[in-house]
C-alpha cells in the first residue's frame, strides 16, 4: 500500500471540496495541505494558483516521490502536508484529466 493509498482513507473537507469542481482560479492555499504558512511560501516563489501547482505536478510526471521532494524544497512542508498536496491533485487529475 502506498503513502497515498493510505492517506486516502481520510481526506479532510478540504480536499473533497478541491477534487469536487474544476479549478478554475483557485488559490495555492486551496490546495489540500496547503494552509496558510506554507501558500505564503509558495506564492513568493511564484506559485501564487493551484494551477500553477497543477503544473508543476504534471511536469513531475504525477510522480508521488518526486513531487513530495519539490513541495518540501519549495516551501517545507512536512510529511503529511506532502501526502495531502499529491492525493488531492492525483484525485483531481483523475477526475478532470
Amino acid at each position: 500500500m502506498t503513502v497515498y493509498e493510505t492517506a486516502m482513507s481520510s481526506t479532510s473537507q478540504k480536499h473533497k471540496d478541491f477534487v469536487a469542481e474544476p479549478m478554475g482560479e483557485k488559490p495555492v492555499n486551496a490546495l489540500a495541505g496547503i494552509g496558510e504558512v506554507l501558500g505564503k511560501r509558495l506564492e513568493e516563489k511564484g506559485f501564487d494558483k493551484a494551477y500553477v501547482v497543477l503544473g508543476q505536478f504534471l511536469v513531475l510526471k504525477k510522480d508521488e516521490e518526486l513531487f513530495r521532494d519539490w513541495l518540501k524544497d519549495t516551501c517545507s512542508a512536512n510529511t503529511k502536508q506532502q501526502g495531502d498536496c499529491f492525493g488531492c491533485l492525483k484525485e483531481w487529475c483523475d477526475a478532470f484529466l
